[in-house]
């Protein structure tokens, strides 16, 4: 073998080695990048169980006679009588 041919072989063997790296690296990246999936994967699902809870929370505490009461005994306010009642008309009349 020539000079020549023996730096051929090694510049070969050079590149099946860098290769191999590049390949070991690159499955250590996808490794690490899978396991950043399934962490973030894992904090959305529990976001969506936390989401649903208080949507959940929300309709309960939401409710027409919840409102009310808490009206009533935190604010003082009542329904007003039928003959304080005033609607306006689309033209600007009063109406009783």
């Amino acid at each position: 073998m020539t000079m020549r041919d023996l730096l051929v072989v090694a510049l070969l063997g050079l590149a099946v080695v860098a290769s191999g790296v590049g390949v070991v690296y690159a499955k250590y990246q996808t490794r690490i990048e899978f396991i950043a999936l399934q962490s973030l994967t894992k904090e959305v699902q529990g976001l969506e169980e936390e989401w649903g809870v208080l949507r959940l929370e929300e309709a309960a505490l939401g409710t027409h006679p919840r409102v009310e009461t808490a009206a009533r005994t935190r604010l003082d306010m009542f329904m007003p009588r039928g003959v304080d009642v005033r609607t306006i008309g689309g033209l600007g009349h009063v109406r009783h």
